[in-house]
């Protein structure tokens, strides 16, 4: 059975505040766990008014507490906001404090704008490059594994603590990196999916067997909406279909309730590029989503799917994931 999980961005939804995201996280999550789903994790995303995950560790040791077994990790953690020591000690406290459940997805990209950047990290040149500071992290963690950083710096807690490190991206960089090192790969198919296949082969063909992994390990993300029918999984869709319309439009707004006719709410230009950045996703009953699922793993072969979502009904997003750990228990 290939491996399933979620990736959650806290959605703040019309109506509600950044508490009752993570409320709703936190039941998402404790279903999660009880459905089988491997991972449950949280994405680093600032200054937009409808993701509250932005102080990714402190949700991750929120939804930790409030779980018994399911991995909790970052989707990403996003290394130009952070020095990497300081990341391991984040991480180290979090591995500390729930022993064997914690991952460490990283992304190079700030995951935000250039004046939020700013705000972050006050001068992001300064900044080392991605590979540099997946680096200097694996070397706080391991200090056995490089001598190009100081040894006398060491990451308390962190040190010596086995915490699974992911590279996420959606680009034939990350790919190359994550080879490079040896380490699994995620692909976020859900939002930018263009060189998803291209990444993957990069990826399966120049990886080097490293001590964190022996041979490759792919995690696809991608959108998934399952309801009683396709009618109406294709109307809860529109809740995600509006939020990337207002995104192309550079008007970040609370998540919307779905609407009826999406037609009328955006224009054909507008319709085109939203429907490129979420061709994969899963849509429809359970029959149509367990055919999308099997064609997206005939054609990356993964490893395990990651999904996420954004409905507005509290009940039909817990329905939805639902269906789909049914669906994955038959794939």
């Amino acid at each position: 059975m290939i491996a399933y999980s979620i990736l959650d961005l806290a959605t703040v939804y019309q109506n509600q505040t950044p508490r009752d995201a993570f409320l709703r996280s936190k039941v998402l999550a404790q279903q999660a766990e009880k459905e089988g789903y491997t991972r449950y994790w949280v994405a680093e995303h600032h200054n937009m008014v409808n993701i509250a995950s932005s102080a990714t560790t402190v949700l991750m040791s929120y939804l930790a507490e409030n779980t018994n077994s399911i991995r909790i990790g970052s989707g990403g953690v996003m290394m130009p906001n952070h020095a990497p020591l300081m990341v391991a000690e984040s991480f180290g406290t979090l591995e500390s404090l729930y022993p064997g459940r914690i991952d460490c997805g990283l992304g190079r990209a700030p995951g935000t704008d250039q004046k939020t950047t700013f705000a972050l990290r006050r001068d992001p040149h300064r900044a080392l490059e991605f590979p540099d500071e997946v680096r200097e992290l694996q070397s706080y963690f391991n200090p056995a594994m490089s001598t190009a950083y100081d040894p006398s710096i060491q990451a308390i807690p962190g040190r010596d603590l086995d915490i699974p490190i992911y590279i996420l991206g959606s680009s034939l960089f990350s790919a190359g990196l994550a080879a490079e090192l040896g380490l699994p790969y995620v692909f976020a198919a859900h939002f930018a999916p263009d060189h998803l296949i291209q990444a993957i082969e990069t990826y399966r063909r120049k990886f080097k067997p490293s001590n964190a992994l022996e041979s490759p390990y792919v995690i696809v993300c991608m959108n998934a909406v399952v309801a009683e029918s396709d009618r109406e999984a294709h109307r809860l869709f529109t809740t995600m279909e509006q939020s990337f319309t207002n995104l192309v439009r550079g008007t970040i707004k609370l998540s919307p309730p779905p609407v009826d006719d999406i037609e009328s709410e955006w224009n054909i230009v507008e319709k085109v590029h939203v429907n490129r950045m979420l061709r994969y996703s899963a849509v429809g009953g359970n029959e149509n989503v367990r055919l999308k699922l099997k064609d997206v793993l005939r054609q990356t072969k993964a490893d395990e799917l990651m999904f996420t979502s954004a409905i507005f009904d509290e009940t039909a997003h817990l329905d939805s994931y639902r269906r789909l750990a049914e669906i994955m228990q038959t794939l």
